[in-house]
């Protein structure tokens, strides 16, 4: 029983596994953040010409 503990406590292969999904979990939050960040800034893109193929003599700022 001894032998088995001592192995337990050895063994790290777990921790590092628990580092690449903290470190995968956060490389995908920055990822999602950045695409909304950019989904926000095209889509007010395509309001202000689609505002302007409407009608063109209007001021189409949001």
């Amino acid at each position: 029983m001894k032998v088995i503990l001592r192995r337990f406590r050895r063994d790290e292969g777990g921790a590092a596994m628990v580092e690449y999904a903290l470190l995968v979990a956060l490389i995908a939050l920055v990822a999602i953040v950045g695409v909304s960040a950019t989904g926000t800034g095209i889509n007010a893109q395509f309001t202000k010409i689609t505002c302007k193929i409407a009608t063109p003599a209007a001021a189409c700022d949001p």
